[in-house]
């Protein structure tokens, strides 16, 4: 399915949703957000299918930030930096955090700016031996943003969340790997292969439990210690209710794999 700047394409119970702007390294624009957005629209209407999304980008790179190139509007006057934020850039991660299965960003090159963001809001990080995370806002006079003064700190620290935001340095896929930025990094001809591998396997897992896992790491960022037991009784509770559960039960007594059906 082809979108603005984008397009989605399925694989069984995967969706793998592609920024295709190459001309641009697949920097993001207002038409790509709204391309986005319709993408994830077609998604929630095949949602008891799309077991697992994967967001990668095309050709060399992830996507490095906000596009630039022609910013002025139909008047010729430049919008604020910050209104693309509230009626473009957020509304996107939002639907990326409450997204009702697992997230896997295969992280094909460079991830600079919002692409960083981006690339940080997946449940697993895949990242190519030559890919590169960049806070690229201090080179053009602007702060991080996309949510990623949140997400970076609680990531990797303070202290070298402020050191990528205020260098401006590139970070390697092997260093972030070392400091738990992401999760895996493979060779750049295996990354394909091993991203389809791992999202099928969550595709195929008890998607119901999986869904809410992903929430209650979620909410663990700002919940209490009480708050957190108390979501996780209830979540609990919702999925000691599924089939899935029944089946994993069942199949651990009866020594056979299980053979989830996401319900």
């Amino acid at each position: 399915m082809q979108f603005a700047h984008c397009r989605l394409e399925f694989d069984g119970p995967v969706a793998t949703l592609v920024l295709d702007h190459q001309e641009v390294m697949n920097a993001v624009s207002s038409d790509m957000l709204a391309g986005l957005m319709d993408a994830i629209d077609a998604i929630d209407d095949k949602r008891d299918a799309v077991r697992c999304l994967v967001l990668t980008g095309a050709g060399k790179a992830f996507c490095t930030g906000a596009n630039l190139q022609g910013r002025n509007n139909s008047s010729g006057k430049r919008p604020s930096a910050g209104s693309s934020l509230e009626t473009g850039f957020h509304p996107f991660l939002r639907r990326l955090r409450n997204l009702h299965c697992p997230l896997v960003a295969s992280v094909n090159g460079p991830a600079a700016g919002a692409g960083m963001s981006f690339a940080l809001m997946g449940d697993l990080i895949l990242c190519a031996r030559s890919a590169y995370f960049l806070q690229a806002f201090r080179r053009i006079g602007l702060v991080p943003d996309c949510g990623s003064t949140w997400i970076l700190p609680r990531l990797i620290g303070k202290a070298r969340a402020v050191e990528l935001s205020l260098l401006g340095e590139r970070l390697p896929a092997e260093k972030a790997l070392e400091w738990g930025l992401v999760n895996r990094v493979v060779d750049d001809g295996a990354l394909a292969e091993e991203t389809r591998r791992l999202a099928h396997d969550l595709a195929n897992g008890p998607t119901v439990a999986l869904s809410m896992i992903r929430r209650l790491y979620w909410e663990s960022e700002v919940n209490s210690f009480e708050d957190q037991l108390d979501l996780e009784q209830q979540l609990q509770r919702v999925a000691g209710r599924s089939e899935d559960f029944k089946e994993g039960v069942g199949a651990f007594l009866e020594k056979r794999p299980a053979q989830f059906k996401g319900r």
